[in-house]
């Protein structure tokens, strides 16, 4: 079997930890997975099936969010072991333009643990739960109902306020009702007008937007950072994972991380392409200035089980 990480081209190792401890430096691999049972958090299930044919989007100024229709897709990686391609349906949801900038989380969370600042630089320097709190105080702030409980960290997919994508709806943004590898095509040939990457960033992440957005209107959806999702990871989850809003593994140990990063390749960046990450994952080891993140809402009026 395939090591998962064999396109990574940055010596990074971490293990698994609760939310708010680090324990060491090694992430979880296909042998690492196969070999391991799943402990710690919790995610619940599936969503009803939305309209399969409509990829409309609209944007949502005052939030400046994206509106994403339901649909049906093709997730996965044919190049990858934990990413065979399955159909997947999704409802609609809305999501932020940008990564979550430095400004922002400055204003909700009054801090900015960030190594390379700038205000419109994306926040980095987050571990999962510090995405989370963001996700419920902005929630808090503009109204909503906050979509997690921090005590537990199990998120309540039926709240109004805002949350970290799960995996499938990442993809289905990312894509933007493509098919191809990444986004614009087959190749990476193109990747510098939408990404920064190892080739192109001068090693450091770069102000949110500077590059082409997808078709959908989506900025540094692949390259800058990674991105948080709220999924944990399993690499065998495509294979029993629901047709329909798939919300990944009851528990797990390592949450997903998606896009490629500004010191990843080019192959990293695929739309397809599966990471992770320890949720507990603090700087005491090299790589924690290359996970950020952007938030998503349940579209108005939308149905839930």
């Amino acid at each position: 079997m395939r090591r998962i990480r064999k396109h990574l081209k940055v010596a990074a190792f971490v293990v698994p930890v609760a939310l708010a401890l680090v324990a060491g430096c090694e992430r979880e691999t296909a042998n690492d997975a196969a070999r391991t049972s799943d402990a710690n958090l919790a995610a619940p299930n599936a969503r009803p099936e939305a309209s399969a044919d409509s990829n409309q989007t609209g944007t949502d100024s005052k939030a400046d969010m994206v509106q994403i229709a339901g649909g049906r897709f093709t997730m996965g990686d044919k190049n990858e072991v934990d990413a065979p391609l399955h159909e997947v349906v999704v409802g609609p949801f809305a999501i932020d333009k940008h990564l979550v900038t430095q400004e922002q989380f400055q204003t909700v969370m009054g801090s900015n643990p960030s190594r390379w600042k700038g205000d419109k630089n994306p926040v980095e320097q987050v571990r999962w739960s510090d995405a989370v709190r963001f996700c419920n105080r902005r929630s808090e702030l503009e109204g909503f109902q906050p979509g997690y409980d921090l005590q537990n960290w199990k998120c309540n997919f039926d709240a109004n306020g805002y949350r970290l994508p799960t995996e499938a709806e990442w993809e289905y943004a990312c894509r933007a009702g493509t098919t191809t590898p990444y986004f614009f095509g087959d190749n990476s040939a193109k990747l510098g007008d939408y990404a920064w990457f190892d080739k192109n960033s001068g090693g450091h992440p770069r102000s949110v937007g500077q590059k082409q957005p997808n078709p959908w209107g989506l900025y540094d959806m692949t390259g800058n950072l990674w991105e948080w999702c709220n999924d944990f990871y399993k690499v065998d989850y495509y294979q029993e994972a629901p047709r329909q809003d798939p919300r990944g593994p009851i528990e797990g140990r390592n949450k997903v991380v998606r896009g490629g990063a500004w010191r990843f390749s080019a192959e990293n960046c695929r739309s397809g392409y599966r990471y992770n990450e320890s949720p507990g994952y603090a700087d005491v080891c090299f790589g924690y200035d290359i996970y950020g993140f952007r938030c998503v809402r349940n579209a108005a009026g939308a149905a839930r089980p």
